[in-house]
């Protein structure tokens, strides 16, 4: 049996779903709140991506130095390819569920690569292509999400608007906790109100062709229910851009009710 380094225990088949739902529930709140969104029968694969996105994230925050960070996200590599090679996936609270889901949805092996390669960069300070972690990262979780929902052709790209716009918010909202974690990913130069207004004209285009997106895959938008808000703060020049809580959960719950994921 093979063991992720300093990673979660292993778990059976009839426990992995439980176990996937509480990792996310505790590693990641928002995104477990917007997975309950969706009908049951989708949730476990939802909430298997975002675990999976979850274990990618968290390499270079426990590991105490990058050489540690990248043996996780080799391990992680490794895992996806043996998955997409045909051969039984480890036995892992997340790899067993994450074989399922991808085989599932037929979900496209690239899209992991490239969110494993971007994790990579996680400990460089500033970033030198902000939008295209972004786009490899928040972008590529939300193509994933709504590929396991039924999105597809048309649709895909206007989720890969919204993924850049909702990952360029969330990124913004982050800045205060990176700076003072000693991580600063905006390269020198780069305002981040001009940052916001990327993020902005991205939300315009996604905005534009919203009719392409299937209402089946509003669980999977449904996390980036504070662009908006964010990224016109930002332009704007805001700097504190986080919401009251009863704010942010009102918002969700009025975006689920009326699937109006762009506003």
């Amino acid at each position: 049996m093979t063991e992720a380094p300093e990673t979660g225990t292993t778990a059976s088949d009839g426990a992995a779903s439980g176990a996937v739902a509480g990792l996310v529930e505790r590693g990641d709140p928002d995104r477990w709140r917007t997975a309950m969104a969706a009908p049951p029968d989708a949730r476990p694969g939802l909430l298997t991506l975002y675990a999976f996105n979850l274990e990618l994230a968290r390499a270079s925050w426990v590991a105490s130095e990058p050489l540690l960070a990248e043996i996780r996200l080799q391990w992680w590599a490794d895992a996806v390819a043996e998955i997409y090679d045909g051969r039984a996936p480890r036995r892992h609270e997340v790899v067993e569920p994450l074989a399922a889901t991808i085989a599932r949805a037929d979900l496209p092996r690239r899209l992991f690569d490239e969110m494993i390669a971007a994790r990579r960069l996680d400990a460089e300070s500033p970033l030198a292509d902000v939008t295209g972690y972004v786009d490899h990262t928040a972008g590529n979780l939300m193509e994933l999400a709504a590929r396991h929902l039924g999105a597809e052709g048309g649709a895909l790209p206007v989720v890969r608007d919204f993924g850049r716009a909702a990952g360029i918010a969330a990124l913004l909202r982050a800045l205060p906790e990176l700076a003072a974690r000693g991580r600063a990913p905006l390269p020198p130069g780069l305002d981040p109100a001009a940052l916001a207004r990327d993020g902005l004209a991205a939300l315009d285009r996604a905005r534009a062709h919203r009719d392409r997106v299937p209402r089946t895959a509003l669980p999977a938008l449904l996390p980036g229910w504070l662009a908006a808000r964010t990224l016109r703060r930002a332009a704007a020049g805001e700097t504190w851009l986080e919401p009251a809580p009863i704010v942010a959960r009102g918002g969700l719950l009025w975006r689920a009710a009326t699937g109006r994921w762009w506003t």
